[in-house]
């Protein structure tokens, strides 16, 4: 009996290659997080320029169209009138009042209008209130300029009454000065609000022989 002898080979272990390898899908994890952090980058960098950009422009604008600009008050000029109904006796026996008008300039540099409110303004001689004006409030369109008529009543007996008048008139001249307040707002397109205080203070010199303006300074201020 013959035996048959099969040479026996192993077989080969069958390699089933992965889809993607390890390193594959790390890599494509940190290109997917490379190129997220790059948007973010990106969006971040943007956002800021934008923010930049709008920080300058209102600072520009700040400096520029919405700066606010204090008002000007300016008293142009000063005049006495009727003194051709009162003679030197009148004005001596304080039997008469003089009416003093005076020119007065508001001027608004803004690029919005400046509302004002009603004010007055006051002649005081020495320390007597001797005249008051009244002035119903307006509006100041935008860098326009505003011309005011104050009228005062210059009261010669609370003048005349002063221990120091007769002096004052013998040299000639009687000082006088004028006090006025003016309040109001200046409203930059709804953003910017500010309320606005503008004083001027003059003296004013007046000749007695001539009963005119020899003389008159003006300084004001402004409170905000």
């Amino acid at each position: 009996m013959s035996v048959r002898y099969q040479k026996f080979v192993p077989e080969k272990p069958q390699i089933h290659p992965l889809s993607i390898s390890v390193d594959e899908a790390l890599s494509t994890e940190l290109e997917k997080q490379q190129q997220g952090f790059l948007k973010c980058t990106v969006c971040c960098g943007i956002i800021a320029a934008v923010v930049l950009i709008i920080a300058v422009v209102m600072i520009v604008l700040g400096f520029t169209v919405l700066h606010i600009k204090n008002p000007k008050l300016r008293m142009n000029s000063v005049a006495i009138i009727g003194l051709d109904q009162v003679n030197s006796t009148d004005l001596l026996n304080r039997n008469a009042n003089l009416t003093v008008v005076a020119d007065v300039s508001m001027k608004n540099t803004n690029v919005e209008k400046f509302k004002f409110e009603t004010f007055n303004s006051s002649l005081v001689y020495r320390e007597t209130v001797v005249g008051v004006a009244d002035v119903p409030g307006g509006v100041v369109d935008a860098r326009k300029t505003m011309r005011l008529k104050v009228v005062y009543e210059m009261m010669m007996a609370k003048m005349a009454g002063d221990p120091q008048f007769g002096s004052d008139f013998t040299a000639g001249k009687l000082m006088v000065r004028s006090y006025t307040r003016v309040n109001g707002r200046v409203n930059i397109l709804n953003i910017i609000k500010r309320k606005v205080t503008v004083t001027m203070n003059c003296s004013i010199a007046i000749n007695v022989t001539s009963w005119g303006i020899a003389d008159q300074d003006c300084k004001s201020h402004v409170d905000i």
